[in-house]
């Protein structure tokens, strides 16, 4: 996937499109960047803003517009009247999501737009977007009110679909952002870490990018941004002389996970193996004991037409039940940290089999009244009863009232997980 980001150039990487490559990055996204503005900063001032020429802009827009496929735009710093106008004029008929992430001023206080654009900025950017991401400065810049759920309707009636307000409420260790979508208002929350730092702000709306590009709902998309910030912001790196600069860590377990989907969505025929209620693959840490110790996917790996897609994000507790179904599984076997599911196939199983493979089973329709009524308790039930002296390659199970009959197959890391995968489906 390809997302444009449309914005100011930070030589520091803590903000502006610098900061945009490095999460699409993260998330495995091909960034292109549209300069705005040059910026001479740091980690404690701004000490020179150049804006580029039309001439310049339009040529930057055409020359990615004309030549690739883009899933998603971000729109960040712009600085003047003119790059505005350069910019509505170029977008406003893009049929793509669109990201507007207001930038006003810098960390360190420095006037990223100017006053006399204010207005040129309500009436040819904020339309523009799909969902635009002010903080509470921000919001009311924009609105003229301070009262937050005022301000957002008041930013949606100029033409923004969804208006997120962050950092509307902070109790009890925890920050909150408001979030108005065309037919609905709630409010997600996530802790807050006391580190003054740059580039928080556009670390949430590259991230909200991102999963706006994948598909994903608003709902998901935001709390997948506030995660993602929540680690970026906590994996902060004190490197200048001024404040800390937001760095998002991935991890080798991490990285392999994502290159392991991949790996999967490319396997022929794939999208015949995704059961009803779609697929999750898991990573766990070295002897994991809770949800929050297993990498998943916080959405699934959906079938679509003939294809397979990744909605949601791979996060630490991104699946429940396949997360569970490892925990369980590396109790008795620790070298056993990753598995995914697949639709319940007899002749899976019958290959699994022949190919000398540790196949287990259970009996969903035995499973004790008390352990059916106790919340995500099937699969801890399932596996432990399925379990003999003998590490699983595969355990399945062939459903019960309303549930879906179902194949796991487990390996040391995802890797051996996908060698297996490949040899089971390999007659689809």
């Amino acid at each position: 996937m390809n997302i444009l980001s449309i914005g100011g150039s930070d030589p520091s990487s803590g903000a502006g499109i610098q900061s945009d490559i490095k999460t699409f990055s993260n998330h495995d996204i091909y960034g292109f960047t549209v300069v705005t503005a040059i910026t001479s900063q740091n980690t404690r001032k701004v000490t020179l803003v150049e804006p580029v020429s039309a001439k310049s802009l339009i040529a930057q827009i055409d020359s990615i517009l004309s030549d690739f496929h883009i899933d998603a735009i971000k729109i960040g710093m712009v600085y003047n009247s003119q790059i505005i106008k350069v910019i509505h004029s170029k977008l406003r008929k893009i049929k793509v999501p669109i990201v507007v992430d207001p930038i006003i001023k810098s960390t360190t206080g420095a006037i990223l737009l100017k006053k006399s654009a204010l207005r040129d900025y309500k009436k040819m950017i904020v339309p523009l977007a799909d969902v635009i991401t002010p903080n509470k400065f921000e919001a009311k810049a924009l609105s003229g009110i301070s009262n937050t759920k005022k301000s957002a309707k008041k930013i949606q009636s100029m033409g923004a679909k969804c208006v997120i307000i962050t950092g509307t409420t902070l109790s009890n260790g925890k920050i909150s952002d408001f979030v108005l979508e065309e037919s609905k208002e709630y409010v997600i929350s996530g802790k807050k870490i006391p580190i003054k730092n740059h580039g928080s702000g556009c670390n949430y709306s590259a991230s909200i990018a991102v999963s706006l590009a994948k598909g994903n709902t608003m709902y998901n998309a935001v709390k997948t941004a506030k995660d993602y910030v929540y680690q970026s912001i906590r994996n902060s790196k004190k490197i200048g002389k001024g404040v800390s600069i937001t760095h998002k860590n991935i991890s080798n377990g991490m990285r392999e996970l994502s290159d392991s989907i991949n790996h999967f969505k490319q396997i022929k025929n794939i999208y015949k193996v995704i059961p009803e209620c779609q697929t999750n693959f898991v990573f766990a840490k070295k002897n994991p004991k809770i949800i929050k110790d297993v990498l998943g996917i916080s959405g699934r790996l959906v079938k679509s037409g003939k294809e397979v897609v990744t909605a949601g994000e791979i996060v630490y507790g991104g699946s429940q039940h396949v997360g569970t179904a490892v925990i369980q599984v590396n109790k008795k076997f620790p070298k056993i940290r990753s598995s995914l599911n697949i639709k319940y196939n007899p002749k899976i199983i019958a290959k699994a089999k022949k190919s000398k493979f540790t196949v287990l089973s259970y009996d969903r329709s035995k499973e004790p009244k008390k352990s059916k009524q106790k919340e995500n308790s099937s699969i801890s039930w399932g596996i432990s009863n399925s379990l003999n002296a003998k590490s699983p390659d595969v355990i399945y199970h062939k459903g019960d009232i309303g549930k879906e009959a179902m194949i796991l197959i487990f390996g040391k890391n995802p890797s051996d997980v996908i060698q297996k995968v490949s040899k089971l489906t390999s007659f689809h």
